[in-house]
């Protein structure tokens, strides 16, 4: 009996099969000879292996998410990072990452600056988080004046139970001291001192040989959807 997707139906998605054994192959290879020569070498398996199943992925996705909120918007080509690394302010100067990610958020946002979700396959895990990453000072501003008096919202979110079933704890960068108007003894002290607010979930990296990832990935996005979804609206 062929096994129903629950629940979210998929049937209309493009064909998603998994990542081939060949995938987590290529990264454990790829962390051992991060070179320009290897990869021109092995670029036609990087192509077949981990691009083309990664697009096929995010095209299932764009699919999926629609049963969750039909503001998300995946598009395949521009949800998906490139592999290669920016090494111009970096000590590291190996040229390729050792993961294959995408993000991506609702219509009209950014995926760098605004509230969104991201995952990447890796041969060491599947990645999964959302939230707002690199916030700009203006959005911080405007978060901390919304937490000041309804942080309770958030809190609600946070503690809900498939949230942190697959979550766990809020994350993100903090400052050492309640920034500078608010109450140093706040009872939201700890939020109000948040840089980044984020969740995140490391999945076995088998999983992404599997054709359930679609499903696995979406039900993380709808566990973390209402955190982002708050946050759009106040940052």
């Amino acid at each position: 009996m062929a096994k129903t997707i629950n629940p979210f139906d998929l049937h209309d998605a493009p064909p998603f099969a998994g990542f081939p054994e060949d995938a987590l192959k290529f990264f454990r290879q790829l962390k051992k000879n991060n070179t320009r020569e290897w990869f021109a070498e092995n670029k036609e398996r990087f192509e077949s292996s981990v691009k083309e199943p990664m697009e096929s992925l995010l095209s299932t996705l764009a699919e999926g998410v629609r049963s969750i909120d039909p503001a998300i918007v995946i598009d395949p080509k521009k949800s998906l990072y490139r592999i290669y690394r920016d090494t111009r302010f970096s000590k590291d100067k190996t040229p390729y990452k050792l993961w294959i990610a995408a993000s991506f958020t609702h219509a009209g946002k950014n995926k760098t600056n605004d509230p969104g979700f991201y995952f990447h396959v890796s041969a060491d895990e599947v990645g999964i988080g959302g939230g707002l990453y690199m916030p700009m000072p203006d959005q911080l501003r405007r978060l901390r004046a919304v937490l000041d008096t309804r942080a309770r919202e958030l809190r609600a979110i946070l503690a809900e139970k498939t949230f942190r079933a697959r979550f766990g704890e809020l994350q993100g960068e903090t400052l050492s001291r309640v920034p500078q108007g608010y109450d140093k003894e706040h009872p939201d002290a700890d939020l109000l001192k948040m840089k980044q607010f984020f969740c995140w979930a490391s999945l076995d990296a088998r999983s992404a040989c599997s054709a359930d990832l679609p499903d696995l990935l979406l039900q993380h996005i709808a566990a973390m959807h209402p955190l982002v979804r708050w946050l759009l609206a106040h940052a």
